[in-house]
């Protein structure tokens, strides 16, 4: 028996103390409602309603059934609507994972749009590499994450990407710094600062494919896993680093200089499995790639045209 179904009937029957206008009201005819009203009283074992005059009128069993019927079907509203805000990711716990080198504006910026569009969601942030990122997933501990390109895209769907192209960071007192661009050939002998391969595999390969093509061919490779650590490396003035505009704003003794024909941009999206996803995870897709397109805007003069990015669109975009 659909106890609630029976109930809703009966509350409007109560209401109105006319089966013709409670069956109108209902959308339904008048025999139907009726022998739900009989079948609500069998099962409960109680007249609800005196149908000896010819006006309906509630017995006080009916009476005391309506107040505690009413609460009923109003619980069932409230718990509806809070099982339909978990599932539109406006309740409950989401994982993410952000890059460690995620400035703490931009990571404002996320946290205060996601409290303004989901403020019942927690959001539990997690300062993780690509590498960990990509692991966690797969082991369902996290629930979206913000990666850097290329990754593997098996089981995991992707948000829109942001593009931002990188310039070289040098010393200001550094000759090449006097340039309005730098050729990467122009680098050949000094050393690459950039992140150890295990943070993110597919760019650190993709970074130095694109560096040996271009004709620098680094002395050596050294690993910095922090910005502090990467400025005072480039700082010492055997080794540039290949960054964003935004990143060299935090060191003014850095110069930041555009690479002749802008062959490298980092690619960043959301990841998250593409089974059993959180209802979240394209919301929180949505509005990092809007801050992390407004964070780092492509300075003035650097364009980075569909034929030169580094690989091509791949990904499912859609949510």
């Amino acid at each position: 028996m659909d106890l609630l179904r029976h109930l809703r009937h009966f509350v409007v029957v109560a209401r109105e103390l006319h089966f013709g206008r409670a069956a109108e009201q209902l959308g339904m005819a008048q025999p139907p409602l009726s022998q739900s009203i009989q079948r609500l009283e069998r099962e409960l074992a109680v007249e609800l309603f005196d149908r000896s005059r010819r006006q309906v009128r509630l017995t006080t069993a009916g009476e005391l059934l309506l107040g505690e019927a009413e609460e009923l079907l109003a619980g069932e509203g409230r718990l509806r609507n809070l099982m339909h805000q978990v599932r539109a990711g406006a309740l409950g716990v989401l994982r993410a994972g952000v890059p460690p080198e995620t400035p703490a504006v931009t990571l404002r910026a996320l946290l205060d749009r996601l409290a303004d569009r989901a403020p019942g969601l927690d959001v539990e942030l997690h300062e993780l590499t690509t590498g960990e990122q990509l692991r966690m997933l797969a082991e369902r501990r996290l629930d979206v994450g913000l990666v850097h390109h290329p990754v593997p895209e098996d089981g995991l769907r992707f948000g829109a990407p942001v593009d931002v192209p990188l310039g070289v960071l040098l010393p200001r007192t550094s000759p090449l710094a006097r340039e309005r661009e730098v050729e990467l050939a122009a680098l050949a002998g000094l050393d690459l600062v950039t992140a150890p391969r295990a943070t993110a595999p597919g760019w650190h390969d993709h970074l130095l494919e694109v560096c040996r093509r271009h004709g620098f061919r680094p002395g050596r490779v050294r690993p910095a896993r922090n910005p502090e650590f990467l400025f005072g490396l480039v700082l010492a003035g055997n080794g540039v680093a290949m960054e964003s505009a935004a990143t060299a704003r935090r060191e003014p003794r850095i110069a930041w200089r555009p690479i002749a024909g802008a062959p490298l941009a980092k690619r960043t999206s959301a990841a998250w499995p593409e089974r059993s996803a959180h209802p979240a995870a394209a919301m929180f897709a949505q509005l990092a790639a809007e801050v992390l397109a407004e964070a780092e805007p492509v300075p003035a003069g650097v364009a980075l045209a569909p034929a030169q990015r580094p690989w091509p669109v791949l990904f499912d975009a859609a949510g």
